[in-house]
């Protein structure tokens, strides 16, 4: 009987160690692959602190993120804080980690992940109603986790859309990207404006939209959020000298208003190893349509799901946010969705490519990546056309004081992403005599541009001042006869150089179309910065700011009716700022 006890114990003691041991393998496990199983457990801070959006004549709206979805999240705003508005909270459908993100302990690839994995993030979002147009009133977001404790914002300003006849400074930015110099970009902006009341971001706000770190927490310290709200902590090493940078306190209190760029567009879902892999994905949806029917048409082709859920914008009847109109102050803004797919240019054999189909997957059109393809129509009689029209001839823009339209990619620029032209590619499928396919390319004619062909016509008849764009990651301005303003101010956190000179563009040659290889494409000449232009090597001033060291900002002065444009030398640390060109609306 003795024996038979032992025997039970020792059977026991087995059981209880493999449990054990199980439990401890299986946390550390659950610890590596989920990337917010310890923050979950804590919650103990906000992921981000409050933005502002859809300003009204009497309203705003406060939105801000955590990993826990909190038993109550509020915004607590007015005199001493004492009116509370209540938040409604969504879970983000597809943030993920994947091998290639900088998050938490994982500094190089497949540290930690080794797939893509989800990432629960959840938003909160408090419209502030009863504002009075003028007066700014202090708020305060609170999270309050299920476990004990509440996470609080700082304290900060807000106020409702502001009325005709009030300066304003409004910041105009794009192609932030997790580049070097952006939190540098941000953190002297605000330092020279002061007071920014809005920003205009031209789009290619991040790199892998799906990623929640280069929204959020990236490792290295230049996440998007982060870099706005003066809470980033990005290291520039130059000359062996290294500097910190935090961003700039922005959007807590200045509304944002973004476009959407190629980096906010996913590809195909779950047809890839990593999120990068699913980003360069994406097919057109006619595409997708044949390949795999009507159903699941987003996930089979391309989407902006994260980067819809993440902000609240204006929005119009047929498309939603992704291109929108709205007044703010003096101002009328109308925001195009005018971005395509970037594609290599390369012509080797192993290329999926703008101008060609890699030869491995010519017997395969599910591989095809379809050329340099366009996301939303814009040419004539699309959605978007028409759209616009309606909104040119609307009285809101006929009677704004500045008409600014804002869109991502250039319609007049010195860089290398303005070539191919902005059309529909035109494949071409050469096979040898047994039908055999030897060669699919791409054209895309330039007299079917249809920025040029189509929209900016519409644009002249009906006296836009200002066209801002991004994409090309450099600072270069037109002006048309009719007085249109082009500005392409993308040379935020990094850059690809000017098709200027010796500088050519990888263009294809032997095609049937000719791909401009220097100068700007689309005719214009580039004007040289007003005030203080660089100069090159041979001592002449440059059209243009095309630098990994020189980083430029633009402020939209309304009060004065001006676009100031500013360099900052990042491998000069302690140098000021320098205003090297402003022009007149």
């Amino acid at each position: 009987m003795f024996r038979c006890f032992k025997n039970r114990l020792k059977s026991l003691t087995t059981i209880f160690l493999c449990v054990f041991c199980l439990t401890l393998i299986y946390g550390c496990f659950s610890n590596s692959q989920t990337p917010n199983s310890q923050q979950t457990a804590e919650a103990s801070s906000l992921l981000t602190e409050p933005f502002l959006q859809k300003p009204t004549d009497n309203s705003v709206t406060v939105a801000w993120f955590t990993e826990f979805p909190g038993e109550k999240n509020t915004v607590a705003y007015g005199d001493n804080l004492n009116q509370t508005a209540e938040a409604t909270t969504i879970k983000l459908s597809h943030t993920r980690e994947d091998q290639k993100s900088r998050v938490g302990n994982q500094t190089e690839d497949k540290q930690i992940y080794q797939k893509p994995v989800p990432r629960d993030i959840w938003r909160h979002e408090a419209e502030i109603t009863g504002l009075t147009p003028g007066k700014e009133i202090d708020y305060q977001v609170i999270s309050k986790p299920e476990n004990s404790g509440e996470a609080k914002s700082k304290v900060y300003q807000l106020e409702p859309a502001p009325q005709p006849g009030k300066p304003l400074k409004i910041l105009l930015s794009s192609d932030h990207q997790l580049k070097s110099m952006t939190a540098a970009n941000l953190q002297k902006a605000k330092k020279t404006a002061g007071n920014i009341d809005a920003v205009f971001m031209a789009g290619d706000l991040i790199n892998i939209s799906d990623r929640a770190s280069e929204w959020f927490d990236d490792n290295r310290g230049g996440a998007f959020f982060p870099a706005l709200q003066g809470r980033a902590n990005y290291e520039i090493d130059k000359n062996g000298v290294k500097t910190a940078y935090q961003g700039g306190e922005i959007i807590q209190e200045a509304p944002i208003f973004t476009a959407i760029g190629n980096h906010e567009v996913m590809g195909r879902r779950g047809k890839s190893e990593d999120l990068g892999g699913e980003y360069n994905d994406a097919i057109p949806r006619e595409v997708a349509q044949n390949l795999y029917g009507k159903s699941s048409l987003k996930a089979n082709s391309f989407n902006t799901d994260t980067y819809e859920e993440i902000f609240s914008l204006p929005e119009s009847k047929s498309g939603g946010e992704k291109y929108y109109a709205t007044t703010f102050g003096d101002v009328r803004l109308v925001v195009l969705n005018a971005t395509n797919i970037w594609r290599g240019p390369s012509l080797e054999s192993d290329t999926k490519g703008k101008y060609r189909e890699r030869e491995a997957d010519f017997e395969n059109p599910e591989k095809w990546g379809y050329g340099q393809h366009i996301f939303e129509p814009i040419d004539k009689d699309s959605s978007q056309y028409n759209w616009l029209v309606e909104e040119l001839n609307s009285p809101e823009f006929k009677q704004a004081k500045y008409k600014v339209v804002m869109l991502h990619h250039p319609v007049h620029s010195l860089g290398e992403n303005i070539v191919p032209a902005y059309t529909n590619p035109v494949q071409t499928i050469e096979k040898d005599d047994r039908g055999k396919i030897k060669a699919i390319k791409y054209e895309y004619p330039l007299e079917e541009d249809y920025l040029i062909r189509d929209i900016v016509p519409l644009l002249e008849a009906n006296n836009v001042q200002l066209v801002f764009y991004g994409h090309s990651h450099l600072w270069n301005r037109f002006k048309s006869e009719s007085g249109i303003n082009f500005l392409e101010s993308s040379n935020v956190g990094n850059s690809y150089g000017a098709s200027l000179g010796d500088k050519k563009r990888n263009v294809p040659q032997g095609y049937k179309e000719k791909y401009i290889e220097v100068g700007n494409p689309n005719g214009l000449e580039a004007i040289v910065p007003s005030i203080k232009p660089l100069t090159g090597e041979d001592g002449k001033p440059l059209p243009y700011i095309a630098s990994k060291e020189i980083t430029v900002f633009s402020i939209l002065d309304t009060g004065k009716g001006t676009v100031n444009s500013y360099y900052f030398d990042t491998t000069k640390p302690e140098s000021e700022v320098v205003n090297f060109d402003e022009f007149t609306l």
